[in-house]
């Protein structure tokens, strides 16, 4: 039987985020721009909140993390990236998937809060979680962008009203300026992953060539080709999309596939 394994604090402000998504995603309809605009900051307030009660501990309590508080922080960035866009671009359209998400990822740390970290790992490890979700949530970002670029493209095929709201070549524009920053702060992470190992997460937990760095390095080397095929060979439309949700996906399971498996399944520790 699952029950909620969060810290009172992580309960409360992890609720409050949930009932902010679905009037969100009920009523945001209704609102003026300026209304939406201001709940969207409402909205990225109580998530972060709920990200903040997960990751940072109590006095009394260990710190932990896993595959759920990665998921969490990276939408709450992911959140945080689309509402700062909403100021420039109010007619995007994607209320709907990012209150689901939002809802669901806001949700599951309160079931699943993570493993105790080992007691040697470093000060440091903070930093180095805050590179690999800042990365994860470029590529999320990239990847709703390519999405909606996709269904415009559809539109366009089909003589129909684009529904995203926004040019195609904008969307275009927008979803490589993510895989860009996102590739460059992947770069960074396991490069300090691999420089750094032994000091971030102890004696015994040194980067090696486990499943999570061999997927890693995987999607390291699809965005690099994705990047490479864009500048040299001028690659865009499916090709592009897909080799994005390709990397994208072996990114996911690098992390957060993985310790959904150990922390779930198999019932691990880190």
């Amino acid at each position: 039987m699952i029950v909620l394994g969060a810290s009172s604090f992580s309960l409360l402000w992890g609720f409050i985020a949930a009932m902010a998504y679905t009037m969100g995603a009920l009523f945001g309809g209704r609102l003026s721009p300026q209304q939406s605009r201001h709940y969207l900051w409402v909205i990225s307030l109580f998530h972060g909140l709920s990200v903040i009660a997960t990751l940072v501990p109590a006095p009394d309590e260990a710190a932990r993390f896993g595959f759920a508080p990665a998921l969490s922080a990276t939408t709450w960035l992911v959140l945080l990236v689309y509402t700062a866009e909403h100021h420039w671009f109010p007619q995007m359209r994607t209320r709907w998937i990012l209150s689901s998400i939002g809802l669901v990822t806001v949700l599951v740390p309160l079931f699943y809060p993570g493993q105790v970290l080992h007691s040697s790992a470093s000060a440091w490890l903070p930093l180095h979680w805050l590179l690999g979700l800042a990365s994860y949530a470029m590529f999320a970002a990239a990847v709703v962008h390519a999405s909606l670029m996709s269904r415009a493209e559809r539109q366009i095929r089909l003589a129909a009203t684009d529904p995203t709201g926004l040019p195609l070549l904008t969307l275009e524009r927008l979803t490589f300026r993510f895989v860009h920053l996102g590739f460059f702060l992947l770069s960074a992470t396991l490069i300090a992953g691999w420089w750094f190992g032994e000091q971030l997460y102890g004696p015994d937990k040194a980067m090696h060539w486990d499943h999570k760095t061999i997927l890693s390095m995987l999607a390291w080397l699809v965005f690099l080709l994705l990047l490479w095929g864009r500048h040299a060979r001028g690659w865009r439309g499916p090709l592009a999309v897909r080799t994005l949700y390709l990397g994208s996906a072996m990114l996911l399971l690098a992390y957060a596939g993985s310790r959904f498996v150990t922390e779930v399944l198999l019932h691990r520790g880190l």
